[in-house]
């Protein structure tokens, strides 16, 4: 069985699963997806290969990491993510980077992830769903974050919590590279009533 074919099984049973543990119809996904009834019916029986945007929609809407969607591990399990696997998902030419190390959901997602920030450069973040907290740690200079438009500066070796459901922004405004750690865990989605 090619790698192609292993991901399409592991991503109809994986959708299945959450859609019957959400209590989601084919309708509710499809439309909370905002993909077709006819995809998502494709999906589930492993006949398409489906782009990663789609599956990025259907992970939203179901509360669930990509990660999650496409593990083909069965069972009880410890899984380890090797370094040379993280996920680069954001990086500027100075060296700025953040990665995603690993994910899980516990009961919702959870993540945790690698920053980098060079002497200026910042990221900015849109709002998470109400009931999404982030936490970081910083191991080396000094994170400006700005939660709702207030700075507050975590230095090398301190923590920050904070709700997450508004704009916020990571920024390094030293002479030396930021490096933190950041965990972020997003409430579950919650079955739909009939």
């Amino acid at each position: 069985m090619s790698d192609l074919d292993l991901l399409n099984q592991s991503l109809a049973r994986n959708v299945k699963h959450w859609r019957s543990v959400r209590g989601f119809t084919l309708d509710v996904l499809a439309a909370r997806a905002a993909v077709s009834r006819g995809m998502l019916i494709q999906i589930e029986q492993a006949r398409t290969n489906p782009s990663i945007g789609t599956v990025v929609k259907i992970g939203d809407a179901l509360g669930v990491s990509i990660t999650t969607l496409l593990d083909y591990e069965q069972g009880p399990k410890v899984r380890i993510v090797p370094a040379d696997r993280a996920v680069r998902l954001w990086h500027t030419d100075a060296g700025s980077y953040n990665r995603l190390l690993a994910g899980t959901e516990a009961p919702g997602p959870l993540e945790m992830w690698d920053w980098r920030l060079m002497p200026g450069d910042s990221s900015a973040s849109e709002p998470h769903p109400t009931g999404t907290v982030e936490l970081v740690h910083v191991t080396t200079g000094e994170l400006t974050l700005t939660v709702d438009g207030e700075d507050h500066v975590v230095p090398a070796g301190a923590s920050a919590t904070f709700e997450a459901n508004t704009p916020h922004t990571y920024g390094n405004r030293g002479d030396e590279p930021m490096e933190m750690v950041m965990a972020v865990s997003v409430p579950p989605v919650h079955r739909e009533t009939p």
